[in-house]
């Protein structure tokens, strides 16, 4: 037995003491799927903000697959499936969806194996539809609701832009992001409240069409404003430290003082940054 074997099975071992329904932990016996889900969410996004940091990505990976094995703990008592079931799976979906590699078709690009990946993708739903309901499986089907929204709205974007609906470039996306922002503005100067349901609606136009120009223009939607968020974070904790060596108090700036401090926190910035 490998040292990853013996790994995985004294982690299942493990979970199933936890969820022993007499010695067992009180806490994880009484969880459901439902209960942990968002447990799981936040783990991915953990990983996500650890993959710069050896040791801390490597924890954080602990966490997240802990997650894998509570959940195919829950279905194994219930009979529904075993962590052993999961893993076979994903092992035949991943030789199925690389033909190239374990049978004998053959790409010459990693763009070419996207598209090649995407459509094996689509087929795999229709049939799996077609199991379930005896009917075609819409396009827009098994989009995940969990997605964060902005992620939710490249994706759905990529399914429609398969069968043909989508703008034929960028430059055509933007031209509809300015359109749905003069939409927003005519939204404010008609709605008494500027939290109105038509504001909020034609809001939510304009994010989705960023989010399909972002998907146009070959950028991670959510990366950038990942990203965005960092910068903004970073800049805003030099404001305040600025502000703390000059003994000024946040709360007493004006908006001049304000845009001063943000001048000197690009500054200090360096310029790869």
């Amino acid at each position: 037995m490998s040292d990853a074997e013996g790994a995985i099975r004294a982690l299942i071992a493990l979970m199933a003491r936890l969820r022993d329904p007499k010695d067992g932990c009180p806490w994880d016996r009484e969880q459901t799927f439902a209960t942990i889900a968002p447990y799981t969410i936040e783990e991915a996004y953990e990983v996500a903000d650890a993959i710069e940091d050896p040791g801390k990505l490597r924890e954080e990976l602990g966490d997240l697959l802990f997650q894998v094995v509570f959940h195919a703990r829950m279905a194994e008592e219930r009979g529904w499936f075993d962590f052993a079931s999961v893993a076979t799976s994903i092992h035949d979906k991943l030789v199925r969806r690389h033909p190239h590699v374990f049978g004998g078709a053959s790409v010459g690009s990693a763009e070419e194996q996207t598209r090649s990946w995407e459509e094996l993708k689509a087929l795999e739903r229709a049939q799996a539809a077609q199991r379930r309901e005896g009917a075609q499986a819409g396009v827009l089907a098994d989009v995940p609701r969990a997605l964060p929204a902005l992620k939710r709205a490249e994706k759905i974007g990529r399914r429609a832009s398969r069968v043909g609906f989508d703008w034929p470039d960028a430059a055509q996306v933007r031209l509809k992001v300015a359109e749905e922002l003069s939409e927003v503005e005519e939204a404010l100067q008609g709605s008494e409240a500027p939290d109105s349901p038509q504001v909020r609606e034609e809001l939510g136009d304009l994010l989705f069409a960023l989010a399909n120009w972002s998907r146009h223009l070959r950028v991670d939607a959510e990366e950038a404003l990942r990203a965005a968020n960092a910068k903004f974070e970073r800049r805003f904790r030099a404001m305040e430290t600025l502000a703390a060596a000059q003994g000024r108090a946040l709360d007493t700036l004006s908006a001049a003082e304000w845009e001063e401090l943000w001048s000197q926190a690009k500054q200090r910035e360096s310029p790869s940054r």
